[in-house]
């Protein structure tokens, strides 16, 4: 019996008698980020949240969605489930550092100017606590500690919108990135 054969046996003795479930995911592609750099960052994200910039993909993928942006700061809201558990059946901590990345660059973004990007170079995430499929809406807050030419940075926060409690908290650095020259 080869490798192959044996764990494909204990997979099916494994999966017997379990439930399968289905995710169907769906999302609205929309233009390049090239065909908004007439807009400041922080124009960009208002029409985000107004709904005519369709929000990235991993929104949807993900599970959360930006709800407020002001200079320097960016709000997104985190709703979770099963499909996000890990082997112990809690959310992957990846969910939680993938929310913080976003509200933290579009903290970031929120004071660009228009055709100024920004990339994420390091990311430094605590995680505190646990959450699980049935855990409520948490929020996410991002503010911007000091923004260079050529780098920035943030601090970041998710709290259970309903209990209060701090799950977990982030600091970024990002490259600033200027439009690349035609060669």
């Amino acid at each position: 019996m080869t490798t192959d054969e044996t764990n494909s046996g204990e997979w099916q003795q494994c999966s017997a008698g379990h439930q399968e479930r289905t995710r169907t995911h769906s999302w609205t592609a929309g233009p390049p980020i090239a065909a908004y750099s007439h807009l400041t960052g922080e124009e960009i994200l208002l029409e985000w949240i107004a709904g005519r910039i369709p929000e990235p993909p991993i929104c949807s993928t993900m599970g959360f969605h930006l709800t407020e942006v002001k200079p320097g700061t960016a709000v997104f809201e985190g709703h979770f489930g099963e499909h996000l558990h890990n082997p112990m059946n809690t959310v992957h901590g990846g969910y939680l550092a993938t929310l913080l990345d976003s509200a933290l660059g579009c903290a970031v973004l929120s004071e660009l100017p228009a055709g100024i990007g920004y990339t994420t170079t390091q990311l430094n995430v605590h995680m505190l606590r646990p959450l699980f499929a049935d855990s409520a809406v948490v929020r996410c807050e991002a503010e911007v500690l000091h923004l260079g030419r050529t780098m920035a940075t943030a601090e970041a926060r998710v709290v259970g919108t309903e209990d209060g409690k701090l799950y977990a908290h982030a600091t970024t650095t990002c490259a600033i990135l200027t439009p690349r020259s035609a060669a």
